[in-house]
């Protein structure tokens, strides 16, 4: 089976390398100086479970490249998601199935605009990592995994099948009973992001200081009361259960949209803390903390999108 990981960022380069070091033939597209350093020096993951090289990467910056491709893998920001939709219509193989690894709960949504239903699976996956610089991956919290599933949640042959990839090359997985709750309840849990930039805070330090913790307990019940208003199924412990969870990240991590917007890059905030807002006001439902967390990067996003627009 070939395999085409699209974005080899701290998502991308850590599964696809997994895969890669597995012996599957795995092919990275990438760009700019991570294109080149993959190119001449190889994929290098740092890892809580064992580091790893990879010295000889199958890289390109030609998405034609991956016309091959039995599976791909869509590992860049949610709001790069459409883009590259409209780019791999044209390369996909007939029989192709691709798989979504964004933040969010709307990327296979937008894939299946343009690539048709019966080639997209839904997935997410649990991991802290970032491209430390570039060809080296870090993975610096929690344990990797992967959740997928049919967009119907039908069980199908094609899941089995994936499943025995990942369990061959070592990545945890799990085949969703329903993976549209199981995107909501990432969906949830990730919106922390936007809290932790707006009080320039790690997880460790967000959740000690009393008044913050609150912050981000709220958070997380405005978004709660949302998904079940919307008729998601999200059990009423939930909230509870996602704080004792965020209580176990390594004190020191954040996410990679805190990251970005620390650094004044585009971030997914329209496709976590904005979709909230943008739900909210469509379903009617009170979210004020998710709203403060929004307006407050909003000006910073516009600010990192005009930069970025400048400089291309």
């Amino acid at each position: 089976m070939q395999i085409g990981i699209i974005g080899t960022g701290g998502v991308g380069g850590y599964f696809g390398g997994r895969l890669a070091l597995a012996g599957f033939d795995v092919t990275f597209l990438s760009r700019g100086l991570n294109y080149e350093s993959l190119r001449d020096n190889g994929l290098t993951v740092k890892s809580l479970l064992g580091d790893f090289k990879i010295d000889m990467v199958n890289v390109t910056r030609k998405i034609e490249d991956l016309k091959h491709a039995d599976l791909i893998f869509i590992c860049v920001k949610a709001w790069q998601v459409k883009e590259i939709a409209e780019k791999v219509s044209t390369v996909l193989s007939e029989n192709a199935v691709v798989i979504p690894l964004q933040n969010g709960i709307s990327a296979a949504e937008e894939l299946a605009e343009h690539l048709g239903e019966s080639r997209v699976i839904g997935g997410l996956c649990f991991i802290i990592s970032k491209l430390e610089c570039p060809g080296v991956i870090n993975h610096f919290g929690v344990e990797p995994s992967i959740v997928f599933g049919e967009r119907n949640n039908i069980k199908t042959e094609r899941l089995e099948k994936i499943k025995m990839i990942f369990d061959s090359a070592g990545i945890k997985s799990k085949i969703s009973e329903d993976i549209n709750a199981d995107l909501w309840k990432k969906f949830i849990t990730i919106c922390v992001s936007g809290l932790l930039a707006v009080t320039r805070t790690t997880y460790g330090e967000l959740r000690e200081l009393k008044q913050t913790r609150k912050m981000m307990t709220d958070l997380l019940k405005e978004i709660s009361r949302l998904a079940r208003k919307i008729g998601i199924n999200i059990n009423p412990d939930f909230v509870n259960k996602t704080v004792a969870l965020i209580d176990t990240y390594p004190y020191n991590s954040t996410s990679s949209l805190t990251r970005d917007v620390w650094e004044g890059k585009p971030s997914e905030i329209e496709y976590q803390n904005g979709m909230v807002v943008k739900l909210a006001s469509r379903y009617n439902i009170e979210t004020p903390v998710n709203k403060f967390v929004y307006n407050c990067i909003l000006p910073m996003e516009l600010k990192a999108r005009r930069c970025k627009k400048h400089n291309e």
